[in-house]
């Protein structure tokens, strides 16, 4: 599946990502009226890092979401393409070893990770289908991948209240944060085109994915999505 729909270059996405990283973590936070948390540890529960495994948490950002696996005993490696993200995430976790990446062509060897996640960032991707084959080469046989990404809230009635939300109200109140709400309108384009989540389920599974299974939560404004790579 391509973005191209939404006339941005990766070069182009990397570069908005660049300018917000100093403030995206809180802005994340105000947008999300605090909820992006608790879809975090969702994300970490349904990926269930165990000591010593390794863990690929691609479109890392700032390392925000490495930052539990990591506590967890589990050797996480952040992966992201705005350098910008990467270099706040280093400075404050130099301890993390933080990689420069594009997820359709992801600098690692076959079967190279026990586990690979990532939260947000799959919409941001030109070609979701080769990002998601990309993550089930580098896991190994037996290993799972989680993705935590907004969706299609259930609910009819709300559906149309939201994509009014995220169209008009979430890039105003990025731009309070950040000064530079043009990148939220980017980022409010991406999730009202991006698949629902039985869409993506079945994008998983082509790309090799089996067991694919999603969880709605916040009522389907965010789908956590499952599946394991079968020997």
């Amino acid at each position: 599946m391509s973005r191209a729909s939404l006339d941005k270059k990766p070069q182009e996405v990397a570069s908005m990502f660049d300018a917000i990283a100093a403030k995206y973590d809180v802005t994340n936070d105000v947008i999300s009226l605090g909820q992006d948390r608790a879809w975090r540890r969702a994300t970490v529960a349904a990926v269930d890092p165990k000591p010593g495994e390794r863990i690929l948490d691609l479109a890392a950002g700032t390392g925000t979401s490495s930052e539990p696996f990591d506590a967890a005993g589990a050797l996480v490696v952040p992966c992201d393409f705005s350098f910008g993200m990467l270099s706040v995430g280093k400075e404050r976790r130099p301890d993390l070893s933080f990689v420069a990446g594009d997820a359709t062509r992801l600098p690692f060897a076959d079967d190279s990770f026990d586990a690979a996640t990532i939260s947000f960032g799959l919409r941001n991707v030109a070609e979701t289908g080769q990002a998601l084959a990309e993550l089930h080469r580098v896991v190994k046989p037996g290993g799972r991948v989680v993705i935590c990404e907004f969706s299609t809230p259930t609910w009819a009635p709300f559906r149309k209240v939201y994509s009014q939300y995220i169209m008009k109200a979430l890039p105003k109140m990025a731009g309070v944060v950040t000064r530079n709400s043009g990148s939220y309108d980017y980022l409010a384009e991406s999730i009202e085109q991006w698949p629902t989540q039985e869409e993506l389920g079945a994008l998983m599974q082509e790309a090799g994915w089996r067991k694919v299974a999603f969880r709605n939560l916040s009522g389907g404004i965010v789908a956590l999505h499952r599946g394991t790579k079968v020997s």
